[in-house]
C-alpha cells in the first residue's frame, strides 16, 4: 500500500484518510455505488439502444437486398423480352421486303383492279 500512495496510511492519521476520501469524491476519482450504478444503467440503455439500432440497419439491409434481387431477375426478363423483340423485329423488314419486292416482279400485283 505504500508503494502505491507513496507513503503508510498510518503515518498521516484518520483525519488525513477522510479529507483524502472526500477529496477523491469531490474529483470525482471516487464514486458512490448509486452512482455506479446509474452509470451502468444508462451503458445498458445505450447498448440496448445501439442493438435495435443495429437489427433495424440489418432488416433494412436483407428487404433492400431483396428487391436489389427481384429487380435483377426482372431486368434479366426484359433483356431476354428485348431480344426477343428485337429478332422479331429485325425479321418483319426483311418479311416486308421480300413481300414488296414479289409484288414489284410479279405483273399482276402492280396492275390495278379492273
Amino acid at each position: 500500500m505504500a508503494d502505491l500512495l507513496g507513503f503508510r496510511p498510518t503515518d498521516i492519521g484518520a483525519v488525513a484518510l477522510v479529507g483524502l476520501i472526500v477529496l477523491m469524491v469531490l474529483r470525482g476519482q471516487l464514486v458512490t455505488r448509486r452512482q455506479l450504478d446509474d452509470l451502468r444503467a444508462d451503458k445498458d440503455a445505450q447498448i440496448a439502444a445501439e442493438r435495435e439500432e443495429k437489427a433495424t440497419w440489418r432488416e433494412a439491409h436483407r428487404v433492400s437486398e431483396e428487391a436489389r434481387r427481384e429487380a435483377q431477375d426482372q431486368a434479366g426478363e426484359l433483356l431476354e423480352m428485348s431480344r426477343t423483340a428485337g429478332a422479331f423485329l429485325t425479321a418483319l423488314p426483311r418479311a416486308g421486303r421480300e413481300v414488296s419486292v414479289n409484288a414489284d416482279l410479279d405483273p399482276a400485283h402492280a396492275a390495278p383492279p379492273p
